[in-house]
């Protein structure tokens, strides 16, 4: 697997990270613990050093997941984790004090001393970005943090949060469907020198080319139950979107998932998708796609396409879009 670095932050991880959250939430029932102890050291084996979790996912039992699976080779990964999303009062809490319990219950969860990666899951509008920066800055002194990170942030809190702490990374939404970061975001991670980590990179499945408009979504378990991108009209009036990256696949004789995961590595050197791995067949796929070159042809053949297409439906349900600075 080849690597790559975050940025300026010296953090260094696979090309393709694995986002672990499907195994416990998300996109349908959890996974056995055994089974996805399986997958995510299965994702390992193969070349995958960068694991994405948070105590949000469950909640908090993705994290137990991941830390039983990776408690044998801990020194040889680097582990992200997520804070603030939510509390025992309900709601965002990115207070300092929250943020210090939070660090605390995740490294016993996750059964290590340190996190590599801690981000900001939402940014708290009732706590100024400079009071989480200096938080987590505590963390990194005391040694049980490497690395500050923020999701789903705008490029004006990463530039305040990043005079007081330097940011290793941003985790934002961003695929071949979800285009919002490129205005503001990705150029203030490029001049600051933070990575850039794609959370849905492959449209939260929509770009693999396995969901059509007939597919149903559990809303007791499916988060996309409530994506207005994921109504039966969206997806059918976003279909051209999937036959085009069918299409240019077929033309370099790959899977489409692994033309959506080369675009993003292709856009910025500094990118590192998380793909979402909740079953074994996916982890060969996404990896494949850390060798696969587009040529300038194919991303201007790519773009020329896309210009004709206009993808339909918010991103998120309201309720998570409210908590999105982008």
């Amino acid at each position: 697997m080849k690597k790559r670095n975050l940025g300026k932050s010296g953090l260094e991880v696979s090309a393709i990270g694995m986002g672990c959250m499907n195994l416990s939430f998300g996109t349908g029932k959890a996974v056995d613990i055994s089974e996805g102890v399986k997958v995510i050291r299965a994702g390992y084996d193969k070349g995958i050093t960068f694991f994405d979790t948070a105590e949000a996912y469950g909640p908090f039992t993705n994290e137990e997941l991941v830390g039983q699976a990776l408690e044998p080779i801990r020194q040889k990964v680097i582990i992200a984790t997520k804070f603030g999303m939510i509390s025992e009062e309900g709601g965002l809490n990115s207070r300092p004090e929250h943020i210090k319990k939070v660090a605390e219950a995740s490294l016993r969860r996750l059964k290590t001393d340190y996190i590599d990666l801690f981000y900001q899951h939402r940014v708290d509008p009732t706590v100024p970005i400079e009071e989480v920066a200096g938080a987590v800055q505590e963390l990194i002194r005391a040694g049980k943090v490497r690395h500050f990170g923020l999701s789903e942030a705008g490029a004006e809190t990463i530039r305040r949060a990043h005079t007081v702490q330097p940011v290793a990374a941003v985790q934002n939404q961003y695929s071949i469907w979800t285009r919002e970061p490129e205005a503001e975001v990705l150029p203030v991670c490029e001049e600051l020198g933070i990575g850039f980590v794609p959370w849905g990179p492959l449209g939260t499945g929509f770009l693999t080319g396995a969901i059509t408009p007939d597919t149903e979504f559990d809303s007791s378990s499916d988060l996309r139950a409530s994506f207005p991108r994921f109504t039966k009209e969206a997806m059918r009036a976003n279909m051209p979107l999937v036959e085009m990256l069918n299409e240019v696949a077929r033309s370099k004789g790959v899977s489409t998932v692994q033309i959506a995961l080369a675009w993003l590595l292709a856009q910025k050197p500094f990118i590192v998708p998380i793909p979402g791995m909740d079953k074994l067949e996916y982890i060969e796929d996404n990896i494949k796609s850390a060798d696969l070159e587009l040529t300038p042809t194919d991303l201007q053949e790519i773009e020329r396409r896309l210009a004709g297409i206009a993808v339909q439906g918010d991103r998120l349900s309201k309720e998570l879009l409210a908590l999105s600075e982008e």
